[in-house]
């Protein structure tokens, strides 16, 4: 151990004299987080293969594949998800494409990134063409822990007052008061801004015929029904937990990383914090029939239930 010891202190004095000390460090990083992403591409298909699915992409309606972004410049597959950090990677690839002037990623609203037309997506990519970019192209996906980022769609269409949340409150916050409240007030239902998390726990799980426009909103819609993965075979499989690292990995594999960089924030919203607060709001059969409607991802991303409800569900 002493010789291992002197060897590494060694090491570490050439790199330090030399200055190649952050390229070697870089590399070893990117190395460490390439082998955890092949890790999490095995563990996919492993748990892909016990549900033995008899349909292909090809049998998918169009319209499940609006979600998988095509740039063709990088030859990158994009499946883009709502709350797991999916504006600022159309931020970047906007900047990447060059419909943004200038390299700061966060200067360019979030709107814009999010406008319709933005982006090819694969559902308007002719069969032969989209089996080509199936085959050939990078796959990325960037997952999060099912409840979690339910939680922050909760906080940030509902409770928090953000730019959208007025658009759902009004749209939804007054339907849900209306349909799970007992004798709400007239403020609550003209406004819509007091939905609580168990209010809106009950609309997902319910599904009344009054509010299934809005129970299927891309925000909380499960991510294998909007990126497949048991029918794409995803290269980049990244996570929410592990959001920088394997943004670089990402950019150094479509050779982006001399062009853009990926955004550290300053500070989160704490979701992942506040999991345990919102949920105990929560009875036990209400949480059961949550993590029905996301079990999917629960199993095929690895998450589980244990900081929550003190033990696992599946």
């Amino acid at each position: 151990m002493r010789v291992i010891n002197r060897n590494l202190v060694l090491l570490l004095s050439i790199l330090c004299v030399s200055g190649d000390y952050s390229v070697v460090y870089n590399q070893h990083s990117l190395e460490l987080t390439q082998s955890l992403n092949l890790a999490r591409q095995e563990q996919i298909q492993e748990r892909c293969n016990r549900y033995r699915l008899t349909w292909s992409v090809d049998d998918l309606p169009n319209n499940q594949l609006e979600h998988i972004l095509v740039d063709e410049d990088r030859k990158l597959l994009y499946c883009y998800v709502p709350k797991v950090a999916c504006t600022n990677w159309k931020r970047l690839l906007m900047t990447l494409g060059g419909k943004w002037n200038g390299t700061d990623v966060l200067a360019i609203p979030g709107h814009i990134a999010h406008s319709p037309g933005m982006f090819r997506n694969l559902s308007s990519v002719p069969k032969e063409e989209r089996d080509e970019m199936l085959e050939n192209y990078n796959k990325m996906i960037i997952v999060r822990n099912p409840f979690e980022r339910l939680l922050s769609a909760y906080r940030n269409k509902l409770e928090i007052d953000t730019p959208t949340a007025t658009y759902f409150r009004n749209r939804l916050g007054r339907r849900i008061i209306k349909a799970f409240r007992d004798n709400p007030s007239n403020e609550s239902l003209e406004l819509g801004d007091d939905v609580t998390f168990r209010e809106f726990a009950l609309f997902l799980t319910t599904k009344t015929e009054e509010l299934a426009d809005m129970v299927n909103n891309e925000h909380w819609q499960p991510i294998t029904n909007l990126c497949h993965p048991c029918l794409i075979k995803y290269t980049l499989v990244g996570k929410y937990e592990t959001l920088l690292d394997d943004a670089l990995l990402a950019l150094h594999t479509i050779n982006a990383t001399d062009k853009v960089q990926f955004p550290r924030l300053s500070h989160t919203s704490g979701t992942s914090e506040k999991l345990s607060k919102y949920f105990a709001q929560l009875e036990l059969p209400l949480i059961s029939k949550l993590y029905k409607l996301y079990k999917y991802d629960f199993r095929i991303f690895d998450y589980h239930l244990d900081n929550i409800v003190g033990f696992d569900l599946g």
